[in-house]
């Protein structure tokens, strides 16, 4: 019997399960196998804790140790970069700003699977943190004042956490951030640092809060992240689209588009830890006939590169190095679409879900797509290609996947392994896997909560595809011209819109996604199901429905213009999208629906119908059985369109009234296609595109022939409708048809010839000189010799023979007249006229022979018009046929003899009879002497009527028509004084404007073709001008702004010999106190200013208004007067333009200006002002003179300030001030200004300090005292601060260089006296004064030593003035004011005053402790041992420079701090920089090194140290300079005073050219490197091609040096000129190489192939030139270096030599 269970759980006991808890997380994180899980899932938190920023450290054990205090080494040498790949880091830890750990928080952080049950948070499943140990064993966390720490019990398996209160520092806030720190399990590399930070940039792309993001190395940034969401759009969501699916569980209710932007700093070295982008799979797709529009463009224009402006022979290509500490800022722009969404599910299913997830599903929700507009997307990839690295861009996750590489991912807050399968990312509340990979369709209903939201995602990608469709509807119909067909938009626009829907079509193109199918295939189903049968897509008539776009078909695209159309590259590069539209029958071929549709629409044009034809045609031979049907509908609904629409040539013709057409091969080279043709008949200019056989094979058409062709002609109907086609009133068009019976008559069978007898017999259809006659009324020519018959006359005289002679007989045409007939009108004819005449002669001109042809020419056998008006009985006077004109009216108006034709018949210059007097010499155009002489005439008729002629005819019959033969005659109508008159042509101009200036011009009713054609002149010349000008100038003001405003306009035509004669004119006006006088343009200038006043006194200043202001800048003159023409002014009389200046100070500024633009002046000039007294000086002589009084004693109203114009040589330079105290009065100095000084030294004036000497007389030496070892303590105390302050002159001695005892000597004497003396030019003088303290060194290698004086207190004064001259090059006053305060003020003082003295305080403490510490170490001790004077100064030893540290910029200073020698307490903070920030940077005359300063504890520089600078380090220092040298961007190179050179001679002026006139221009490129020529360089367009070949060799030897060195190519520059010792320079880290020097030395050993020579020799140039990156300054140090480098690579030169 079995015994129940409840009985049995009665008698039973409870025990405890245990769980593995270590196994149970290593399972958990198993199914972890994303990239950056535990970041991942931090972030994440981070998101859900309202952080905004979060900050990832990861730190190596070196690090950790400095900043726990336990390492004593120092930071690794700053400028070294280890890869980021192998570096090993020991800790990771992550920072939040985000709420800080409530209790709740804290509790939760210890459980295992218990998730967040905040419904608004993503976390769900409780493990996420729990991730941390697949990296760490014992994570600690802190978070506002607590912490809690996780490890393994006696290290086995089971997990505590121990947690406790941070310590409570005083003043100290409670840290902000929630921090994770995690050991590493073991030392590990980083997260590839590219590859991670693309992760970071996709990460916080959909988080709520989260905006920015910062990982680190040790401290340094490597890249930091920024989102910037701008405002929200609402769009709305589309019409017809369904909001809900079918179960209805969550609805749409609107759509929002927000702009996004995601700024991104980061370092260059990430770039160099990436992996390289991969490159773009070629894919190939069907090519259509014909593609190619905006995508071949696009790529080509991708592939091409820009014109280069430069010659370039290419090399083969380098790899350019980077500096690893450059930021590279790079953005995106992105759209986000976001679908808000109501939720309502069941109490069941809500429940299920909470149970699955522990936390209540969401009421609303938000679903997020990234969708990349089309240009968005271009300059995504644009910025992309302009990455500097292989690796792309960090945002190239982010950018649209158009070919379905599977990029895109669903975001649950961060990126899942789940792809969406179209182009964009989504965003949403899925529920995940555990391992939150994937999405969960296996778990009922979860699977219900997923797929409801795949459906809204769907349903957004469709809205966001409709609205982006909708914009391009709407431009495209905008771009639609009113009244137009939707096809007809700017070709350049509908490519862009083609594109762009392209685009969408290709984001919106549905891949299988990975790892579930599902997804892909879900959204594909909502994306239509939502809208249902449909869709919107780009057409060749602009979007339209899916339903109504056909496929595209090459045998329709010639007629079918207006029927909706997919576009071949739309078909081509969105094939996927369009086979699913098609397998839903969205989308169909073109039918024969469609064609018969749009031929009912609307009239097909000529190229149209042809199409239509050819496709019909073309089916109509591919089909077994001719349909009569189709074929019937087809001619019903075919209307054909001719000639222009709405114009009276417009002809509409239905295809079904076609009856007949032509063919080509037979009659229709007969019949005119411009004759009246029938109706019927299908247009010749159709039916020549096809073989008659296919007409007659598709069409129920017959051919047309010539009886029905003049069967229409002669109908009724046609006559009727034109009368010029009318066969019996028109001779014209009778002559025409009777011709074209003549062409086809041979041809013609004889019924047909019957039927044309019978049709034309009765029809007056003959031309003959009787009027139109009928065939029988008719005669032929020859038959002729009456003036009444009938003679059958074509109006082109054509001759009546061979097949038309034959038509007109068939026709009845007589050839002869009776007998009879021509004997009674021979007996009464006695009269006859010109005409008849004519007439005669035409008739019988054939038989006439070449003298009688002569002879007649000579006879004077015709009478002109005008003797007809006389007696009757008078015998009219005869001419010959060339004395007289063609009877017309237009000679009639000219007065010319005329020949008179008579009333009877009307003259036709095209007839027989005229051509025959043409040939006797009968005046058809007046010569065009004559005409121009009628131009000229008195009579204002003729005149008026010849020169209309003239210009009717100037095109046709006048062409040989030049100005230059008639430029005496005054033919040309003009108007002088607003009088009419003549003018000749050069005299007369078109432009109105000359009117002011006298000249003479066009009246206004003189049109501009007659002027074009008369060739009138728009301006008067320009020496025409220069001579009126030189002439009669403007008589006044107001005339002469008239007169040159308009000269202002032709600048451009005067010549340069023209202008600078114009220049040299009196022709200005100007008014002043002596009246009005006229001046040169080039000695006049434009002003105003208060400068301008005074030189007004010196210079003519005018103003005539801008444009004419203008005229006289082209005529020289000036704003103002240049330097050079002032300083002209100045030497040609000084004391008038001192007295102008009204006393020193304005004559100073000018001085002044004309120091600070010196360069401009000419040299010649200067040589002048040299030698001329023209520089003001100053001398002070006392206002009373008693010798008792010590002038040192005098105040400044004591003095007496003395003002001279002097030569340069006879002023002094005050730069001593003691000195010029002592004997000032005695010559005169130069104002104390810097510029002004350095003026007048450059024009010859001395120095006080050089020109005075000083004997120093001590007394007896005052042996150990106290007082020189305390002063020089302090002085060593206090350089330091003075030096930092003092930063514009070079130091002769360093700070520790001074600090050595040697050095440096202070000793204290009983009394110190000093001489004085001067000699300066005839002057000497001399003066012997106490003091207190005196410096001096023997020559420049000697040691300082400071003498003091113990018989008076000391007087800092003396001791700073002294030793700023031994210690610097160039001291100024003010530098001993500076130093002497330093000296002389209190620490504390000087603290107050924002001196760093810190350390100085530090020191001296430490300094008492250790003294303190002796005492009570040695209190036994009788005596101590001496204190040594340099105890208190003395820099420690520098420590050990280790291998690495992290980069900085150098300061701006042009050596270290020399009292910046231990390492700060905080390894992160670095005092000088604080004494920087503090005081801010220096200024530096000289340029600091392209890199880091190198360590000063070098081999270079004398030191008591014992200590080695290791290889590694100078190994370093050189991989920086090479790394250092860049290519020069420049095409002129100036400022040559920065370069660096090798010169043949080692003097010293080894590297300077300052002294080195002329710039470099870039002339061309060969290869990588550019090629530079200074100035005196001839020819420089064909230097180029002229040295190639030296240029060519002389590059192979610097790549093979370039590879040698690991030198970038493009830093290496080419240079030639033709005169100094210049080999090779290095500006700003460009090397540039002499060209010249390698020509002379190496290039035809070279040539011969000996190339070893040239290989060492260049090899040490360069070496040379790589080392001034490090040192600027040709000294010990840059020559260690220059060995270092030749050492480190002399085994690679002796590779390259051996080859």
């Amino acid at each position: 019997m079995a015994v129940p269970r409840d009985t049995l759980w009665a008698t039973g006991h409870d025990e405890s399960v245990e769980v593995n808890q270590r196994a149970l997380i290593d399972k958990v994180l198993a199914r972890y196998s994303g990239e950056f899980t535990v970041f991942r899932e931090l972030l994440q938190n981070s998101d859900d804790a309202q952080a905004t920023a979060v900050e990832i450290h990861f730190d190596t054990q070196r690090f950790l140790d400095g900043k726990n205090g336990s390492h004593t080494e120092r930071e690794p040498q700053k400028g070294t970069f280890p890869d980021l790949k192998t570096t090993l880091v020991h800790q990771w830890t992550f920072k939040n700003n985000g709420n800080v750990f409530r209790d709740e928080d804290w509790n939760r952080l210890k459980k295992i699977a218990e998730g967040n049950p905040d419904e608004e948070k993503i976390g769900a499943f409780g493990v996420g943190f729990y991730s941390l140990f697949s990296v760490t064993e014992e994570p600690f966390v802190t978070s506002g004042d607590q912490w809690m720490g996780f490890y393994w019990k006696d290290k086995k398996d089971q997990l505590f956490a121990r947690r406790g209160k941070l310590p409570n520092i005083e003043d100290t806030p409670t840290p902000s951030w929630t921090i994770f720190e995690m050991g590493l399990r073991e030392p590990a590399p980083i997260p590839v640092a590219f590859d991670f930070t693309r992760f970071l940039a996709s990460s916080i792309t959909f988080m709520t809060n989260l905006s920015e993001v910062s990982f680190y190395l040790n401290d340094i940034c490597l890249a930091h992240l920024k989102k910037t969401p701008g405002l929200p759009k609402e769009l709305g969501v589309p019409p017809g689209l369904r909001r809900s699916s079918s179960s209805g569980i969550m609805t749409i209710k609107n759509i929002k588009s927000t702009p996004l932007h995601i700024q991104a700093d980061i370092m260059q070295w990430v770039y160099s830890s990436g992996s390289e982008k991969p490159r773009p799979v070629s894919v190939l797709k069907p090519k259509l006939a014909g593609a190619g529009g905006f995508f071949s463009s696009l790529f080509t224009s991708l592939a091409g590169s820009t014109t280069p402006q430069l010659s370039s022979t290419p090399l083969p290509p380098l790899v350019k190095d980077v500096d690893p500490s450059t930021i590279n800022e790079t953005s995106v722009a992105l759209s986000i679409f976001s679908a808000d969404v109501d939720v309502r599910l069941s109490k069941k299913v809500a429940a299920e879900l909470h149970r699955s997830t522990k936390k209540n599903p969401p009421t609303t929700l938000k679903y997020e797509l990234i969708y990349t507009a089309k240009d968005e997307y271009d300059a995504s990839k644009k910025e992309d290609e302009q990455q500097p690295s292989a690796t792309g861009s960090i945002f190239q996750g982010l950018r649209a996947d158009l070919d379905g590489s599977g990029t895109t991912r669903i975001f649950i807050g961060h990126a899942t392994g789940q792809t969406t399968g179209l182009g964009g990312h989504m965003a949403a509340r899925f529920i995940p896997t555990v391992e939150r990979e994937s999405i969960d369709l296996m778990d009922r209903n979860v699977a219900i909560w997923n797929k409801e939201l795949l459906y809204v995602g769907g349903f957004l990608a469709r809205s966001a595809y409709e609205m982006e469709l909708k914009t391009v509807k709407s431009l495209w119909e905008g771009a639609v011209p009113p009244g137009f067909p939707a096809t007809t938009v700017d070709q350049e626009l509908e490519s862009w819109l083609r594109s762009r829907s392209l685009h969408a079509l290709k984001f919106f193109t549905f891949h299988p996604s990975t790892p579930s199918a599902d997804v892909s295939s879900l959204f594909e189903a909502a994306f239509f199901a939502c809208a249902g049968n449909n869709f919107p897509l780009i057409s060749t008539a602009g979007v339209r429905n899916a339903c109504d776009v056909r496929l595209p078909d090459p045998a329709f695209s010639g007629f079918l213009k207006q029927l909706p159309v997919l576009p071949d590259d739309i078909l081509a590069n969105a094939s996927a999208t369009i086979a699913t539209l098609q397998s839903r029958g969205m989308i169909k071929n073109i039918s024969f629906e469609d064609v018969l549709q749009e031929l009912r629409s609307r009239p097909l044009e000529q190229d149209e119908m042809i199409a239509c034809l050819k496709w019909w045609i073309g089916i109509n031979k591919e089909a077994s059985k001719f349909q009569l049907t189709p074929r019937t509908q087809l001619l019903n609904a075919a209307v054909l369109t001719t000639g222009n629409s709405g114009s009276n040539q417009e002809k509409i013709i239905p295809l079904s009234s076609i009856r007949t057409f032509i063919n080509n091969r037979t009659i229709a080279n007969i019949i005119p296609l411009d004759a009246p043709l029938p109706d019927h008949l299908l247009p010749a200019s159709i039916s020549k595109h096809f073989a008659p056989d296919d007409i007659l094979a598709s069409f129920p058409w017959t051919e047309l022939n010539i009886q029905e062709w003049l069967a229409h002609v002669c109908s009724p109907a046609v006559r009727k409708a034109n009368a010029d086609v009318d066969i019996t009133l028109s001779a014209t068009w009778a002559e025409r048809v009777l011709t074209i019976l003549a062409r086809a008559w041979p041809n013609l069978s004889g019924p047909a010839k019957g039927e044309i007898f019978l049709l034309l017999k009765a029809i007056t259809c003959i031309p003959t000189s009787a009027g139109m006659k009928t065939p029988d009324q008719s005669y032929f020519a020859q038959a002729n010799i009456f003036n009444d018959l009938a003679v059958v006359k074509f109006p082109s005289g054509v001759a009546l023979k061979g097949n038309l002679e034959r038509v007109l007989q068939t026709l009845g045409v007589r050839k002869h007249v009776d007998l009879q007939v021509v004997f009674n009108r021979m007996i009464k004819t006695n009269e006859w006229t010109v005409a008849d005449l004519a007439k005669y002669l035409v008739s019988v001109q054939s038989t006439l022979s070449p003298e009688e042809w002569a002879r007649l020419k000579m006879t004077a056998a015709f009478s002109k018009e005008e003797n007809m008006k006389g007696d009757a009985n008078q015998k009219p006077t005869r001419y010959q046929a060339q004395q007289l004109y063609e009877p017309v009216d237009v000679f009639r108006q000219l007065g010319l003899p005329v020949m008179d034709w008579g009333k009877q018949l009307k003259w036709r210059s095209s007839s027989d009879e005229a051509k025959f007097l043409f040939e006797l010499g009968l005046i058809r155009y007046p010569a065009l002497a004559v005409l121009i002489n009628l131009c000229a005439s008195t009579d204002t008729h003729i005149r008026t009527a010849a020169l209309k002629y003239l210009l009717d005819n100037m095109v046709t019959h006048y062409k040989n028509y030049e100005p230059s033969a008639f430029e005496d005659v005054a033919f040309i109508p003009a108007i002088k004084s607003s009088k009419p008159c003549l003018g000749t042509l050069r005299e007369v101009f078109s432009k109105a404007d000359w009117a002011i200036m006298g000249f003479l011009i066009t009246p206004p009713t003189l049109h501009l073709d007659a002027v074009s054609k008369l060739k009138i002149k728009q301006h008067p010349p320009t020496s025409l001008i220069v001579d009126l000008l030189g002439r009669t100038p403007p008589k006044d003001e107001v005339e002469a702004r008239s007169w040159f405003s308009v000269l202002a306009g032709r600048v451009s035509d005067f010549s340069s010999q023209e202008l600078q004669r114009l220049s040299q004119l009196k022709m200005v006006p100007v008014n002043s106190d002596n009246g009005l006088r006229w001046h040169e343009p080039a000695h006049c200038y434009f002003g105003g200013d208060a400068k301008g006043k005074f030189h007004s006194k010196l210079f003519v200043f005018i103003n005539f208004g801008q444009p004419a202001n203008g005229f006289l800048t082209a005529c020289g003159t000036k704003h103002e007067p240049s330097v050079e023409e002032v300083v002209q002014i100045l030497l040609e009389d000084p004391h008038r333009f001192y007295a102008s200046a009204e006393g020193p100070t304005q004559f100073l500024a000018e001085l002044r200006n004309i120091a600070v633009n010196h360069k401009l002046i000419k040299s010649g000039t200067i040589a002048r002002m040299k030698k001329s007294a023209i520089l003001l000086g100053t001398k002070r002589k006392p206002r009373k003179v008693d010798e008792k009084t010590d002038p040192d004693d005098f105040d400044e109203e004591d003095w007496e300030v003395q003002y001279d114009l002097r030569k340069a040589e006879e002023i002094i330079i005050a730069d001593d001030t003691h000195s010029h105290q002592a004997f000032g009065d005695s010559f005169f100095t130069a104002p104390q200004e810097d510029i002004l000084e350095a003026f007048y030294v450059q024009l010859g004036s001395r120095r006080l300090s050089s020109l005075v000497k000083e004997e120093y007389q001590p007394s007896a030496e005052v042996r150990q005292s106290k007082v020189a070892a305390d002063t020089r303590a302090l002085i060593l105390e206090r350089l330091p601060l003075f030096l930092h302050e003092h930063s514009h002159a070079r130091t002769r001695v360093s700070y520790s260089w001074l600090t050595s005892t040697v050095n440096f000597v202070v000793k204290t004497y009983g009394k110190l006296s000093v001489t004085k003396s001067l000699a300066f030019g005839e002057l000497r003088l001399s003066r012997k004064q106490d003091a207190s303290a005196v410096a001096q060194r023997n020559g420049n290698t000697g040691p300082i030593q400071l003498w003091l004086a113990a018989n008076s207190q000391i007087d800092m004064y003396e001791v700073a003035i002294s030793l700023n001259r031994l210690i610097f090059d160039s001291p100024r006053a003010n530098d001993a004011l500076l130093f002497m305060t330093i000296l002389s003020t209190d620490l504390k003082a000087l603290k107050r005053r924002g001196y760093n003295v810190d350390r100085i305080l530090r020191q001296q403490k430490a300094e008492r402790q250790a003294v303190e510490k002796a005492r009570l170490e040695n209190v036994t001790l009788l005596s101590k041992p001496p204190l040594s004077s340099t105890t208190a100064s003395a820099p420690s030893t520098p420590l050990t420079p280790p291998s690495w540290d992290p980069p900085s910029l150098p300061p701006n200073t042009k050596s270290p701090m020399p009292f910046v020698d231990h390492p700060p307490p905080m390894p992160s903070r670095n005092p000088f920089k604080m004494l920087q920030r503090k005081i801010g940077p220096s200024p530096s005359v000289e340029l600091p090194p392209l890199i880091p300063p190198v360590n000063r504890t070098s081999p270079l520089r004398p030191e008591t140290d014992s200590h080695v600078t290791p290889l590694s380090s100078i190994k370093s220092n050189i991989d920086m300079a090479i790394k250092a040298c860049r290519p020069e961007s420049g095409n002129l190179l100036r400022n040559r005073e920065e370069m660096r050179q090798v010169k043949e001679s080692l003097d010293e002026g080894y590297c300077d050219v300052s002294g080195r006139v002329g710039d470099l221009n870039r002339v061309g490129e060969m290869g990588s490197v550019k090629v530079y020529l200074s100035q005196e360089v001839p020819d420089q367009q064909e230097f180029m091609a002229n040295h190639k070949n030296q240029i060519a060799r002389f590059i192979h030897i610097l790549v093979q040096l370039s590879r040698l060195y690991d030198l970038p190519l493009t830093s290496l520059h080419v240079f030639n000129d033709l005169v100094g010792g210049l080999i090779a320079f290095n500006r700003n880290g460009s090397i540039f190489v002499n060209l010249r020097y390698y020509i002379e030395w190496h290039d035809a050993d070279v040539a011969a192939g000996s190339l070893n020579t040239a290989y060492i020799s260049w090899y040490f140039t360069l070496a040379h030139e790589i080392a001034h990156n490090l040192v600027q300054p040709h000294n010990s140090e840059h020559e260690f270096y220059f060995s270092a480098i030749c050492e480190k690579h002399i085994m690679r030169l002796g590779d390259l030599l051996s080859r």
